[in-house]
């Protein structure tokens, strides 16, 4: 049993710090996940980097020299083992689907940036409530409105642009069906034209540096 315990983490730790990648409090870990329809509507409006397709963003944070992830999701604001968090959805070659950014040292320092000031905020809102109706400013969280609200400049400014949300299918510019029965369920308006941020968008900041691939997050064509 701890032979094997030791051979497991020792493939996890090879995957954790290959290449040359030193995981740093605050990196941020964007995600191709696989959950269906809604997945595929978020991507298909959203051109990542790289053209990748990005659907989640969490926050890692070092503790103590161990590395986990602050993410909101359907639980609220969670911490997340970093394992649990790459291994949720993988590539032709069994890779996590993740790719790594880090906010650069020239922007950091010409903004007034202290990552470890970001992370600490982000721990905050650990416990607060998934944000539903993607609306800022209202104590709850959708994944990349967690970053926007934790990555601030001197001033207490977020450091990344919103821009009108679409949730319309690009193809024939009406509402796709998931999001129209998301919202209705919840009894809420569609926010479609609302300030808003996704991950892809917040991964083709110029003040993101890509540092990292863990595996191949599917392209759009």
């Amino acid at each position: 049993m701890k032979l094997n315990l030791l051979i497991a983490f020792l493939i996890f730790s090879n995957s954790l710090f290959s290449q040359g990648y030193s995981p740093k409090n605050g990196d941020l870990l964007f995600q191709d996940l696989d959950c269906g329809d809604f997945c595929e509507a978020i991507e298909k409006v959203t051109q990542g980097v790289y053209n990748y397709n990005f659907s989640h963003v969490g926050i890692l944070v070092e503790e103590n020299g161990n590395f986990k992830v602050i993410e909101a999701g359907g639980n609220g604001v969670v911490y997340t083992p970093l394992n649990e968090f790459l291994n949720r959805t993988s590539d032709e070659n069994g890779n996590p689907k993740v790719v790594v950014g880090r906010l650069k040292n020239t922007n950091a320092q010409s903004l007034g940036i202290d990552i470890n000031k970001c992370v600490e905020l982000a721990k905050t809102h650990l416990g607060k409530p998934y944000d539903d109706g993607f609306v800022l400013n209202n104590n709850q969280f959708y994944c990349s409105e967690l970053v926007y609200e934790c990555f601030l400049d001197a001033s207490g400014n977020s450091v990344f642009q919103t821009f009108p949300m679409t949730f319309k299918d690009p193809e024939t510019n009406e509402i796709f069906p998931a999001w129209d029965n998301y919202f209705d369920e919840l009894n809420l308006n569609i926010p479609d034209g609302e300030q808003g941020l996704n991950p892809g968008g917040i991964s083709r900041s110029s003040l993101i540096e890509i540092v990292h691939q863990y595996g191949n997050p599917s392209s759009k064509e």
